[in-house]
């Protein structure tokens, strides 16, 4: 469960959700069963609402993890849609690339293997989406770079924004996760206020931003 959402909630709005295919649901157990963070069930929904809605061809990802929000995005794109995902964990990478292969989306889904913030500066394209899964104390450090790779009238998408509840009440921080709490802080103060974004906040899954940059004048 997220923390920041009353379970009674949560599992009434996960049980109006439609099954995915097999595969799909196969690889979220199998996740969880792993103990390996992926999106909240809602969250994937939300997204694949955007992805479509907005007619989302191109995305970057920044934290692949098993490859489980990149094969999301590539199906909820279709066939034509790309996804370049950058992840620093060799042993994710490998298990990403075994999954990836598997649902038949490598020639979708291109990793990219390092730090996101040497990697972002070193990218050179620009995309329809931005996905921030990753180390959650670096949003703020990564937000140029990808406001520069940001298409106009892009989506900026930023997960698990409140933090268990951290972000929103001081009774709730542990001491050990303070600076990640002040650095988020400063993420969701900057976005909010950003003059080329418009930003809402959702108590979805565990937090989740959705940032449009705004189109060239």
């Amino acid at each position: 469960m997220s923390e920041i959402v009353q379970d009674y909630i949560e599992d009434y709005i996960r049980g109006l959700i439609p099954a995915s295919n097999t595969q799909m649901e196969d690889f979220r157990n199998q996740a969880i069963a792993d103990e390996i963070p992926i999106i909240h069930l809602e969250v994937q929904k939300h997204i694949e609402l955007l992805i479509q809605s907005h007619k989302v061809q191109s995305i970057l990802e920044v934290g692949t993890a098993v490859g489980f929000s990149a094969a999301v995005f590539a199906q909820a794109m279709g066939p034509q849609g790309l996804v370049d995902t950058i992840e620093r964990s060799f042993k994710m990478v490998v298990q990403a690339d075994e999954n990836i292969t598997r649902l038949g989306l490598k020639n979708q889904i291109t990793q990219i293997i390092g730090d996101a913030q040497e990697k972002l500066t070193e990218l050179d394209k620009t995309y329809d989406m931005i996905f921030l899964d990753g180390a959650k104390g670096h949003y703020i450090h990564l937000l140029d770079d990808c406001l520069r790779c940001l298409k106009p009238g892009g989506l900026l998408i930023s997960d698990n924004v409140l933090f268990k509840g951290m972000i929103a009440s001081n009774d709730l921080v542990i001491r050990r996760k303070i600076t990640i709490v002040k650095r988020m802080r400063k993420y969701l103060e900057t976005i909010s206020n950003h003059p080329q974004l418009v930003t809402s906040i959702l108590p979805l899954g565990d937090g989740l931003a959705i940032s449009w940059k705004k189109e060239l004048c």
